[in-house]
């Protein structure tokens, strides 16, 4: 039976690898918070119990199995992520690291019956896809609103959940997964932008709009 650390680098790598491909063990260490000797450690019983695959200076990677039990962890925690937003009314804010500390410990019928409570959702409260019981993972086309331009308008898809207090602030917005706007300017130099939200203009700076992710991106003219 695996411990709640080692399901914790198994998610960590599936999320790592969709974004890098594979995974050093500095990148690993530096993400898990934890000293590169203990993520070596680590990554060297999980390659015993053939869950990663791992070759000096070429990183490490999930394999089959290694990656099925990633998905159902991550399957745990959104599907408890929208069951405490929705049916117990925990903060969008705070239902990441409650989450976190269930998502190892809960039954496979208690997943079940969040899953057919919440009608068999497909995204979490921050729009991340919830992996389906077969591990499947269909994640909608996105772009990052640091790709927008003045003048266009957009979904927004998905936020990074990891930060409570960058929650709060896009809920300060209403700029929650689902919200329309529009780009009304794109200050130079790397600047903050400034966008229309249901009529409301608000100022959002460059490193909290790397943290938002948008989807159905029009321009002015085929808007």
């Amino acid at each position: 039976m695996l411990t709640h650390a080692a399901e914790d680098y198994l998610k960590s790598i599936y999320k790592l690898q969709e974004k890098v491909g594979k995974v050093s063990t500095g990148i690993l260490a530096e993400y898990l918070n934890v000293k590169p000797a203990s993520a070596t450690g680590m990554i060297k019983k999980l390659k015993t119990m053939q869950l990663v695959s791992h070759e000096r200076y070429q990183g490490v990677t999930l394999t089959d199995t290694g990656k099925a039990i990633a998905l159902e962890i991550i399957r745990h925690h959104r599907l408890l992520e929208l069951y405490l937003f929705k049916a117990l009314g925990v903060p969008w804010d705070g239902v990441h690291d409650e989450a976190e500390k269930l998502e190892h410990v809960i039954s496979e019928d208690v997943e079940a019956r969040m899953d057919e409570f919440l009608g068999y959702p497909t995204a979490d409260p921050h729009g991340a896809p919830i992996p389906d019981k077969n591990g499947v993972v269909t994640k909608t086309p996105s772009v990052p609103m640091t790709d927008l331009r003045s003048g266009q308008s957009c979904v927004v898809a998905e936020v990074s959940d990891t930060d409570s207090a960058l929650l709060r602030h896009l809920g300060s917005f209403n700029l929650y997964p689902g919200t329309a706007f529009q780009v009304i300017e794109v200050a130079p130099f790397e600047g903050p932008f400034t966008v229309d939200i249901a009529g409301q203009q608000v100022v959002i700076g460059r490193e909290v709009a790397k943290q938002v992710f948008v989807e159905d991106v029009q321009d002015p003219d085929n808007a």
